[in-house]
């Protein structure tokens, strides 16, 4: 595999996402053409798609032996699998239930991961102009300010990020509202913004403690855990592992 140019990738990468972010500043004040996906509250728009159609295409012509994980490609019915090889993973839009209703927590999350190991990581709320950025190794930044996580270590003095999820089946929603009652007086307050990314971002930027989600498909999190990491956060799963410890790969 030849040598990767992480900041070229970067600057091809951010390029593009700040093209696509005027395609979602733009969509979000006008009425969306909307189709469901796994569930009722499960969404996709025409703005989803031409957003992701753009990002592939531009990224393809600039790196044309790089691989495509993409959120609307794979309920197309594309195949979801990450290999050695450098793969970008996009959701174009993250955050649709918001975006379907103007609500200004949305984004678009673009990740570039090479032997199953985040790179590049650009999310970018273009409604609100929020643009984290991280290289793998040269710290993460919120529109050219370097980030660090809050360094709390007190669940009772912690703000936790969380989101309810588009599944409706009756045992996981269950499951996530016991979650949620277990850890209300444990915590110093709970959040949900409706974008993982998000979530994930604004806890490296020491605007929360936490986030946790049970159920992220890798576009959720493939840009935000390298713009956390870089922070100085940490990522585990729910038995404990981190992506770089994790045996035979994380996934």
């Amino acid at each position: 595999m030849a040598e990767i140019d992480a900041q070229k990738c970067f600057d091809v990468a951010l390029d593009l996402v700040k093209q696509a972010g005027k395609v979602v500043r733009e969509a979000i004040k006008k009425k969306k053409n909307i189709e469901t996906k796994s569930s009722a509250v499960d969404l996709v728009t025409e703005s989803d798609k031409a957003v992701e159609k753009m990002l592939i295409s531009g990224l393809s012509e600039a790196f044309p032996d790089h691989k495509f994980i993409g959120e609307e490609s794979v309920s197309a019915g594309e195949k979801c699998i990450l290999t050695d090889e450098p793969t970008w993973i996009i959701d174009p839009i993250d955050g649709t239930m918001n975006f379907v209703h103007s609500f200004p927590y949305t984004c678009i999350s673009v990740g570039l991961w090479v032997k199953k190991e985040a790179l590049v990581g650009v999310v970018y709320n273009p409604v609100l102009e929020q643009m984290f950025t991280a290289i793998k190794g040269q710290g993460s930044f919120l529109n050219g300010e370097k980030l660090s996580v809050s360094g709390e270590k007190e669940l009772g003095q912690a703000l936790v990020f969380s989101e309810i999820g588009t599944s409706l089946d009756p045992e996981k929603v269950n499951t996530v509202l016991t979650n949620i009652t277990n850890l209300m007086p444990k915590v110093h307050g709970l959040r949900g913004v409706g974008s993982a990314a998000l979530g994930i971002s604004s806890v490296a930027a020491g605007w929360g403690d936490v986030f946790y989600h049970f159920g992220l498909c890798a576009w959720d999190m493939a840009a935000g855990t390298l713009i956390l990491t870089e922070a100085g956060g940490y990522v585990c799963d729910t038995e404990g592992w981190c992506p770089d410890e994790r045996p035979m790969g994380w996934g």
